[in-house]
């Protein structure tokens, strides 16, 4: 087997993890906002120079069986608001009432659409028809819109929706300079639920033109490189596939969602019924719980409260991360949700950014050497942190820096700390996993503030959304309502429509090069008012179950898997204990006016079985994390750093 090669792109750094048997390879790079593909090759040769001694992007390129890619882009975007302005066209004597009964939905709303909704009488005949669809179009372009969705509330919406496309692209082609797109809702979704379906239309229209720029951009450069496979974009359903056959809205929390298939690996290879994760990234902090061996996940999915069509992973993404902007109102810190990113990136990288982030805290208050952070690739600035430090927040709050730093850190744990306590129940059986280049950074902090006394960093803490895509396999998903019909033939319309599911998934598979006698096949049959489906053992019967077999609101799914072979963890559980070796010391502030000398602990120093007690600074080449008095670590052969209160 050839080597696979996993990245996962946030929105500060952009992580790659090259997997071939039992070896793993990684490297971090700063994210290019400007050109993701740019920081997406530049770590491509970065990681090929740790392999190969000598950069070779090309060899990598040739020698990958697969490239797999996740994005934070998606959430990211989502919790910043930055994204195209949106048009809605609805049904005349329709209402966004039905899209805003809820405040979540209410302020999404406002930022995505706004103002910009218009409406059309589809009754009209057909010339006249095409004379309100340019006046529709027109309107809401007017005030703003630079891309437009169609959603219908008619029980036709399908029928109807695909009638004012074809007018809308006769009218407004897309090869005209300054053409605005259009789309319809029920090309992504035929669920019955207006809102459900307009929802999922308006978060995929807001995410498409990033992703297809970046995406299309990336996949054109890895065909110009000679790369034997095509780009595979982890979803956020847990599977992979192709660019072209990946829609926008799948990739809305697909890099938390493959840090997510990594814990439930780590959780059943520890045994761990109850883990509690959370990634800390440059933006977001990603919260999602394992337990009893699975993801929680929603039939509907949710996007920051709002349900969708999809099934999605139950992940929260807080407006908290590495990079977050720090400020105050002069009587309280506000941490996020806006970040600095990697360009300009925190004041003490030294590229222009003018605001308080935790890397300057955590630096300023000597968790982090300027020697070892990043690899030590980076010239960190302590004056331009002190600086941002004492104009921003001590000076407004009229406290000193000391104060400050020790205020400012205690306002970022605590506002992931409630993030996770309003995500999930915390009891005596649940472990804390932390990952992200900022996972560790506070990990014991953390752990107090929510009452948990177990934590997990994984020894690849700094990569480990990337490493969990070695985990995805290469699948297609479909789901589609069943029609009504006369019960006599339901059973005949549950075969067609399985025929047609059947069919999509061949031409699907055969363009990712794979044929569909290679699958394996699962069924599923769901009602609106079901938070899960029931399974169909065997499709082929075309029996509907006796319970659901009334029911008019029935959809039929199929997943479609063409199985990757995954990473796997070094076997854990027989370690001999001994002393960790320590690297070196460091003076680090434990409180105002209180400075310590504590010990380093390299993680590529340690053998398996090394422990050892807080207050400590473990770290290795992309994560740094400060362990408190009353911690202590132990050194797992699998290179985990699994930490207990004492």
């Amino acid at each position: 087997m050839g080597k696979i090669i996993n990245i996962d792109n946030g929105g500060t750094l952009t992580d790659f993890c090259v997997m071939e048997g039992a070896d793993v390879h990684y490297a971090k790079t700063l994210t290019t906002p400007y050109d993701l593909s740019k920081c997406f090759f530049d770590g491509i040769s970065k990681v090929s120079e740790k392999i190969y001694g000598k950069e070779d992007a090309a060899r990598l390129l040739l020698e990958a069986d697969y490239v797999r890619y996740s994005t934070t882009q998606g959430t990211n975007a989502i919790v910043e608001r930055k994204g195209p302005r949106l048009g809605l066209i609805m049904s005349a004597g329709s209402s966004i009432d039905a899209l805003t009964t809820s405040a979540s939905q209410q302020e999404l709303f406002t930022s995505l659409v706004g103002d910009r909704v218009g409406y059309i009488d589809t009754s009209l005949a057909e010339e006249a028809l095409e004379v309100a669809v340019i006046k529709t179009i027109n309107d809401v372009v007017t005030r703003g819109a630079v891309r437009v969705v169609i959603s219908l509330a008619e029980a036709d919406f399908v029928a109807l929706e695909k009638r004012l496309i074809r007018i809308a692209q006769r009218k407004f082609p897309s090869h005209l300079l300054g053409a605005v797109p259009v789309v319809v809702a029920s090309g992504l979704s035929d669920e019955a639920d207006i809102s459900l379906r307009t929802w999922t239309a308006l978060f995929n229209a807001y995410l498409h033109p990033a992703m297809e720029r970046f995406l299309y951009s990336a996949d054109h450069r890895l065909k110009a490189a000679k790369c034997n496979n095509p780009l595979l974009i982890f979803r956020n359903d847990g599977g992979t596939a192709r660019v072209a056959k990946t829609t926008a809205i799948k990739t809305y929390s697909s890099g938390p969602r493959g840090g997510m298939e990594g814990v439930k690996a780590l959780a059943a290879h520890y045994g761990v019924d109850k883990m509690l994760s959370y990634d800390v990234g440059g933006t977001t902090t990603d919260i999602g719980l394992i337990e009893n061996g699975e993801i929680q996940s929603h039939y509907r999915g949710e996007v920051e409260g709002v349900k969708i069509a999809f099934p999605l992973a139950h992940i929260e993404s807080a407006g908290v991360g590495g990079s977050s902007i720090i400020s105050t109102d002069n009587k309280t810190i506000k941490v996020g949700p806006e970040s600095v990113g990697a360009a300009p990136g925190p004041a003490c990288f030294g590229l222009g950014g003018a605001n308080v982030t935790i890397t300057d805290i955590a630096f300023l208050a000597g968790i982090f050497s300027p020697e070892t952070f990043f690899g030590g690739e980076l010239n960190l600035d302590i004056d331009k942190s002190r600086d941002v430090v004492e104009t921003q927040i001590a000076g407004p709050l009229g406290i000193d820096t000391e104060q400050a730093i020790q205020q400012i850190m205690d306002a970022w744990a605590s506002k992931i700390s409630s993030a996770i306590h309003g995500f999930a129940e915390i009891d005596g059986q649940t472990t804390f996993a932390a990952f992200g280049g900022a996972g560790a950074l506070l990990a014991t902090t953390l752990a107090e503030k929510a009452g948990i006394n177990k934590i997990i960093i994984p020894g690849l803490a700094a990569v480990f959304s990337a490493c969990g895509i070695g985990f995805s396999d290469l699948s297609h998903g479909y789901r589609s309502q069943l029609p009504e019909s006369a019960a006599d033939s339901r059973n005949a319309a549950l075969q067609a429509l399985a025929e047609q599911l059947i069919e999509r998934a061949r031409r699907d598979m055969f363009a990712e090069g794979v044929d569909l006698c290679e699958c394996e096949f699962s069924w599923e049959l769901l009602s609106d008012e079901q938070s899960g489906g029931s399974e169909i053992a065997d499709i082929k019967s075309y029996a509907l179950p006796a319970d659901l077999a009334a029911r008019a609101d029935l959809s039929l799914g199929l997943s479609v898997v063409k199985k990757i072979e995954h990473f796997s963890f070094a076997a854990v559980g027989n370690e001999t204990r001994s002393d960790a070796v320590i690297a070196g010391m460091r003076k680090i502030m434990l409180s105002p006016g209180n400075w310590q000398e504590v010990p380093v602990y390299r993680l590529e120093d340690q053998v398996p079985g090394a422990t050892g007690q807080g207050p400590a600074i473990i770290e290795e080449e992309y994560f740094t994390g400060k362990i408190n008095e009353n911690w202590q670590f132990h050194i797992s052969s699998n290179r985990d750093v699994l930490i207990e209160k004492n």
